[in-house]
């Protein structure tokens, strides 16, 4: 376990090997609030500083809600607002290459054979800058198997036609294939831009794997360098401190969403991403969501989510085929196949800030959050299995910081 004064050190060291005086940090937004990248930047900021170093920072939003002045002091501490800024993946990116379409052929087995054009927002490409350090956690992520390094330039920084297919590749691909590993198609997609499109680029990578036990941030590892080296020590990390595998499929799971973390389902949804391998056919997951007030962090997605729902992979598919705002936004259809069981289990939200029929026009089931709480108190049930009455529950308190997977159907079919 490393503690602030050994962070502290690490980042410094770094810091004074190369020297830089003209810095970019990309960070992650307050959805990565546990990841520990507060701390980080704080450190690099207070280094800048200190050496009379200049420091911008770019906000890995991808397609989220920019930071609040509030969320940026809570994560980030004593760091202007000012040095903050919201990356645009509509308006603010420049197109540096393309991925072709034979490469994205092989890696995905021929499941998706079109190009994926390589845009990143333009702060990147300033010439005058001795140092991007990207910062982030890596932990199982649905879409690439496991989350940051380059992911948090392509996509957190990132434009629309590489959120778009990498969601979609993701989702067509399977993600009981990819979570929780490296290599995948995805990630492969990622190395090769990196590779081709960004190797003139002095980029750092401060990459955290972290666990929150009762809220409180614990730092396992902290993996910095240049290339692919620090992510793959960071994975094999993550694949013992963030993967949870339970004995036998769980038949009633219980996700609670802080609600100062989760406001929608586009995010909420990690309840359903994150526990799919461990959820026994016919199994319920029970999702509370207090804060959880509308379906997609953008405007238009949010749209497109009220408009088709969470109604299964094939239905997605056949959707996407027909409709022209669906295919124009691959990655709202990514979603929509990630956050549905495909009726393998139900999924219940019970939420309080939007309505239950808002709930079950999605697809979902719906019920009161505060009716629910009275069953399912997540002050008082303990992290993994529970005995309610008789009952047995599996509960979760933060989705987003682990993967959990069922050990008996995962050694049969790997």
């Amino acid at each position: 376990m490393l503690d602030d004064k050994k962070i502290r050190t690490m980042v410094e060291s770094a810091l004074n090997e190369r020297n830089p005086k003209r810095i970019l940090m990309v960070v992650p937004d307050y959805t990565r609030f546990f990841s520990n990248s507060g701390l980080i930047a704080n450190i690099v900021y207070h280094w800048c500083v200190a050496h009379d170093a200049d420091v911008q920072i770019l906000e890995a939003l991808g397609t989220h809600v920019p930071m609040s002045g509030e969320e940026i002091t809570s994560m980030y501490g004593d760091i202007p607002h000012s040095l903050f800024h919201t990356h645009d993946w509509r308006h603010d990116v420049v197109k540096i290459g393309e991925v072709p379409a034979s490469f994205v052929s092989e890696v995905t087995e021929g499941l998706w054979t079109d190009g994926v054009a390589v845009e990143i927002n333009r702060m990147v490409e300033d010439p005058k800058l001795d140092l991007i350090i990207s910062i982030g956690q890596v932990v199982p992520h649905e879409v690439i198997g496991m989350a940051n390094h380059s992911k948090n330039l392509f996509v957190g920084v990132g434009g629309s036609d590489m959120i778009n297919q990498s969601h979609m590749i993701g989702a067509v691909y399977g993600m009981e294939r990819m979570m929780g590993r490296d290599h995948t198609p995805v990630r492969r997609i990622f190395d090769y831009a990196a590779e081709h499109f960004l190797s003139d680029r002095s980029i750092l990578y401060m990459l955290t794997v972290t666990t929150a036990p009762g809220g409180d941030i614990q730092t396992h590892g902290l993996f910095i360098g240049e290339g692919r080296k620090p992510l793959e020590d960071a994975v094999a990390l993550a694949q013992k401190t963030n993967i949870d595998f339970v004995p036998h499929g769980i038949k009633k799971c219980v996700v609670y969403l802080d609600p100062k973390e989760f406001h929608s389902t586009w995010l909420g949804n990690k309840a359903v991403y994150r526990t799919r391998m461990a959820m026994a056919d016919g199994g319920e997951l029970i999702v509370l969501a207090p804060g959880v007030e509308k379906f997609g962090e953008d405007k238009e997605n949010d749209v497109l989510i009220r408009k088709y729902g969470y109604r299964g992979r094939l239905h997605t598919l056949e959707l996407l085929k027909e409709n022209k705002d669906l295919a124009d936004n691959m990655s709202v259809a990514a979603h929509l196949i990630h956050g549905s069981s495909d009726d393998r289990f139900s999924i219940t939200y019970a939420v309080s800030k939007i309505s239950e029929e808002e709930i079950r026009n999605v697809g979902f089931n719906s019920a009161s959050y505060d009716e629910m709480v009275k069953i399912y108190d997540p002050e008082k049930l303990e992290m993994g299995y529970n005995n309610l009455d008789g009952e047995e529950v599996f509960f979760i308190p933060n989705p987003a910081l682990g993967l959990w997977i069922n050990r008996e159907k995962f050694e049969k079919t790997n």
